[in-house]
C-alpha cells in the first residue's frame, strides 16, 4: 500500500518551481499556524454568526457578507482545543476553498511570511497522535514555526459537511456553491 506524504510542494504557493511561498500566520491556543495566502479573501473583525439549529458544535453560524451566507467554523472548537473565547484580537478569515466561500473563526492574525522551499518541513509521521492528514508540513523562520496546513482538506473533509471535493478528492457535496447561496 503507498503511504501519503505531506510535501510543501503541493500547496499552490509556487514551492514547485523553486519560488517562495506566502502563508498567513495566525493563532489558536498556544500554537501558530500558517495556510496559503491564496486561499484568503478577506480577514474580518469578529462578528457574532447566528446559529443553525442542529449544526456541528465547530459550526458558529452563518453570516452575511455583501450578500453572500458564509459558514463560519470556530478553529478552537475544531481542533478541539478549549472552550471559544472572543476578545477584540479575534477574527474571522473568509477563505476560497474548492468553489466555496467559508469563514473560520481565529484567536488572531500576525502577519503574512513567505517561506523558502527550504524552510518548510514534512510533517512528521506519528500513528495515533496527531492527525497529520490535514498537514502540509512545518514553516521555520528564524525561531518561529509555523504548522502549515492544508486548508482545502480542513474545510471540506467529510466530518466538516460543506461538501467537496477539494483536489485529490472525488464526489461532490449537497452544499450551496457560492453562486447558488440565497441571501439574508
Amino acid at each position: 500500500m503507498e503511504q501519503a506524504t505531506h510535501s510543501p510542494l503541493a500547496t499552490g504557493t509556487g514551492t514547485t518551481s523553486g519560488m517562495p511561498g506566502e502563508f498567513l500566520a495566525f493563532t489558536v491556543g498556544s500554537e501558530e499556524y500558517g495556510i496559503d495566502i491564496v486561499k484568503v479573501e478577506e480577514i474580518r473583525v469578529f462578528e457574532p454568526a447566528t446559529r443553525m439549529a442542529n449544526a456541528a458544535s465547530f459550526l458558529l453560524g452563518l453570516i452575511n457578507r455583501r450578500g453572500i451566507i458564509v459558514p463560519v467554523v470556530d478553529m478552537r472548537v475544531r481542533f478541539g482545543i478549549a472552550q471559544p473565547s472572543y476578545d477584540h484580537f479575534t477574527v474571522t478569515i473568509i477563505l476560497n476553498v474548492g468553489t466555496h466561500t467559508i469563514g473560520m473563526v481565529v484567536d488572531s492574525v500576525s502577519d503574512v511570511i513567505t517561506l523558502a522551499p527550504e524552510q518548510i518541513r514534512p510533517a512528521p509521521e506519528m500513528t495515533g497522535t496527531l492527525d497529520t492528514q490535514y498537514l502540509i508540513g512545518l514553516g521555520t523562520l528564524d525561531e518561529r514555526m509555523l504548522i502549515l496546513a492544508d486548508i482545502d482538506k480542513l474545510m471540506l473533509g467529510p466530518e466538516m459537511g460543506f461538501g467537496g471535493p477539494y483536489p485529490g478528492q472525488a464526489g461532490s457535496g449537497t452544499t450551496l456553491h457560492r453562486q447558488e447561496r440565497g441571501t439574508l
